[in-house]
């Protein structure tokens, strides 16, 4: 398979801009580009699906096994171009030092495009992409691409010292704040949300076209990743036969790999809004809220009878409902936001949180379950929100959690009869290498 994998010193580099420019003006081309996020990211696989027209697949390299890294990236480059944009700074993992982008690329075998940020520095751009391009000989750093290049004098002695490295520079952009996305609380602003999402990423291909040697690029991305992972590999086990899924701007977080991998287990996945007051459908036996912003619609969340209705009806008949994060927060019994108003949810479990009282909560975690006729073995997950509990009540709890570094973190998540939940975002089964 063909691929790259475009990264940088680090975040805030202008990686997402670059990345979202070049699927589109490969997309111009007639090209299939077959996107891709490394890292635990819900957000930016929106913009990407949006660019390239298709959907948008996460590998991590400390959360997923090496096998289904492998298998993902393999099925994902029969649909085109692998693109797989890096988090962080190339080389920047977990707590434990691992899972970090180049890690990913040496287990892909995927060329590496790194996008710097040029705005601050000039002729020290050499020393900076010679440490990276020298760091790990198992990851290949194939050229780079010069962001936010003040003028021609600038960009001439970008080049000069570049000439003095073994990295070929494939080419510039010069700095133009039209060119930026904007940001809240959890990352950028959705791209549902985004009002001229279009014509940014037509100006950001009209940049790319005009500053980056595409076809060098191509080349460079030739047939060298590894594709001998050709074997499906399942992820997570299904939550039921048919399986409906709340899908709006207020919960946007769900993984591509997790509901594919449902549907390859034979799984019938539906979709419904409870922004837009729809309730699950009456035949389904399982019910997943994933993660979002409920915190940003928790009025209109409140007042929807139908989706209040549907959900309780639900849970009275038995169905199995999970919730994670945001849909975790909407199980409880209030929501109080950034005002510090309190809004009733669904009341299913003993819960109310807060978005008015903040505290960061970010790693990554794995997973033991204390409910094996819900979840049955160990997992892989990822925790990253603001708000905080307020207040729980009985019940069972659901997982036993440890970090990174393998420090407990004690019982998390709660479990009343069918319906349950947890801050944690699920993304694989734990495994070797995991």
């Amino acid at each position: 398979m063909s691929g790259l994998l475009i990264a940088a010193p680090a975040s805030g580099s202008g990686k997402t801009v670059v990345t979202l420019g070049l699927m589109r003006a490969l997309r111009r081309r007639g090209i299939s580009v077959a996107p891709g996020k490394a890292g635990p990211d819900y957000i930016d696989p929106a913009f990407h699906a949006a660019a390239s027209g298709a959907s948008c697949f996460n590998f991590d390299p400390w959360a997923m096994r090496p096998a289904f890294l492998k298998a993902q990236a393999a099925q994902c480059a029969e649909r085109g171009m692998l693109i797989i944009e890096a988090m962080m700074g190339l080389f920047d993992g977990a707590a434990d030092g691992t899972g970090s982008a180049g890690d990913l690329a040496a287990l892909l075998s995927l060329p590496v495009v790194l996008v710097v940020d040029c705005g601050r520095t000039s002729q020290s751009v050499a020393a900076l992409v010679t440490g990276f391009s020298r760091f790990r000989p198992d990851v290949q750093v194939a050229g780079v691409i010069l962001n936010r290049v003040g003028s021609d004098r600038h960009e001439g002695m970008l080049r000069e010292a570049m000439a003095k490295t073994e990295v070929p520079v494939l080419g510039s952009l010069r700095s133009d704040k039209s060119l930026s996305l904007p940001e809240r609380h959890l990352g950028l602003v959705q791209a549902g949300e985004h009002g001229a999402l279009e014509t940014f990423i037509e100006n950001a291909a009209d940049a790319i076209e005009a500053g980056v040697d595409l076809d060098r690029l191509m080349l460079l991305a030739g047939k060298t990743a590894d594709a001998s992972g050709s074997a499906t590999v399942t992820s997570l086990p299904r939550l039921g036969q048919r399986i409906a899924i709340a899908r709006d701007i207020a919960f946007a977080f769900s993984y591509p790999h997790l509901l594919e991998g449902w549907r390859a287990q034979g799984a019938e996945l539906s979709f419904f809004s409870p922004l837009a007051d729809e309730a699950p459908s009456a035949d389904v036996d399982a019910i997943y809220l994933p993660g979002g912003y409920p915190e940003l619609h928790a009025g209109k969340i409140s007042s929807a009878q139908r989706f209040q209705v549907g959900m309780v009806s639900a849970a009275e008949r038995g169905a199995r409902i999970y919730g994670e994060c945001g849909g975790y927060m909407v199980l409880g019994e209030g929501l109080v936001d950034a005002d510090g108003k309190r809004h009733g949810m669904l009341g299913l479990l003993p819960l109310v949180t807060s978005y008015a009282t903040r505290q960061r909560h970010l790693g990554y975690r794995r997973l033991r379950s204390l409910a094996p006729d819900l979840f049955a073995g160990e997992f892989t997950a990822h925790e990253f929100h603001y708000s905080t509990v307020v207040s729980e009540g009985a019940a069972d709890r659901l997982f036993e959690a440890e970090d990174a570094l393998g420090e407990q973190l004690g019982s998390v998540g709660l479990r009343r009869g069918s319906v349950a939940g947890s801050y944690m975002h699920l993304i694989d089964v734990a495994g070797e290498g995991a």
